[in-house]
């Protein structure tokens, strides 16, 4: 099985909780109890009530000093003190995909800071990143976090500083789904 490539399965049983789920941008999509993330192939899943999937990629808007600082501090996901998550679903707008990879690069590192304001949360909040746009999913991307109790202030600060940026005004769609593992 193809470790880079999750289905996250929205349904009535698994292995993280759902505390919070809301639509902040466009339409949600069905509320469900519970959500995991399994390893999986690009073969269409019709387990659970809903599943969307990723695939882990390379980071396309990061340069090179700013991946090996990232590299150095990021922790891994499953920490065993980091029993809280958060699942968030995004679509951003034709306008974000009808620019250049340079004009966009421009607005995510140049503008908003997206990597500087992330690494201000690290090593604490561990976050990976899923492309879902160029295999046929309702969403760009699924990101997925995970953090300590002790550090969801610091999360919802994170939060708060990313929806600020020039960035977030291309985002179209957004699931907030919070969870807490069982």
């Amino acid at each position: 099985m193809n470790t880079t490539i999750f289905d996250f399965i929205g349904d009535t049983t698994g292995e993280w909780k759902v505390t919070l789920m809301v639509a902040l941008k466009g339409e949600s999509i069905e509320p469900v109890s519970h959500i995991k993330r399994v390893s999986s192939s690009l073969i269409l899943s019709n387990e659970g009530i809903w599943s969307l999937k990723g695939i882990v990629s390379n980071l396309r808007y990061t340069e090179k000093e700013d991946k090996e600082k990232l590299l150095a501090i990021q922790e891994d996901l499953g920490r065993p003190e980091a029993t809280l998550a958060a699942f968030i679903p995004i679509r951003k707008s034709e306008a974000w995909w009808n620019l250049a990879q340079d004009e966009r690069r421009k607005i995510m590192e140049n503008k908003s800071q997206h990597t500087q304001i992330g690494m201000k949360y690290l090593p604490a909040i561990a976050r990976k990143l899923f492309h879902s746009r160029d295999i046929g999913e309702p969403f760009d991307f699924l990101t997925w976090f995970e953090y300590a109790p002790a550090d969801a202030a610091a999360f919802e600060d994170l939060l708060a500083a990313l929806r600020k940026t020039e960035e977030w005004n291309y985002v179209d769609r957004e699931i907030d789904i919070r969870l807490i593992k069982m």
